[in-house]
């Protein structure tokens, strides 16, 4: 499966249908500018989908980061967590967030692929 987006700027790639990996878009990274801080969940905390899972700060805003399907998280990125420029030197790589046992795939259906994403994010 390829990565998909939420309306909230949240990438997830769901590699299997049980585990995927969430960051923040490359749209929300530029939007936010220098990340300086991220506040990643607790492994093990469940989810709802749309839920607030996380917070990132920069030197311009904070934004909250919603979860894009509900689920429990399986791992954090202790590596973002010291260095929290990689959400902007690699939003799709080294940068993700946490880890995510899914809950419901089927939620998966209602994110949007990434022609759909670029289409949204230029207006919004």
């Amino acid at each position: 499966m390829s990565i998909q987006y939420s309306k909230e700027h949240e990438w997830i790639n769901a590699a299997d249908t049980s585990n995927a990996v969430v960051g923040i878009t490359v749209h929300a990274q530029d939007a936010l500018g220098d990340v300086v801080f991220v506040d990643l969940p607790e492994v093990g905390a469940l989810f709802a989908q749309g839920e607030v899972a996380g917070v990132v700060e920069s030197v311009k805003a904070a934004a909250d980061v919603y979860m894009p399907v509900a689920g429990e998280i399986l791992e954090v990125n202790e590596a973002l967590r010291a260095d929290p420029s990689l959400a902007n030197s690699d939003p799709l790589g080294a940068g993700w967030f946490f880890k995510v046992k899914l809950a419901d795939v089927s939620q998966l259906e209602g994110l949007m692929d990434e022609t759909a994403y670029n289409d949204f994010a230029q207006d919004h």
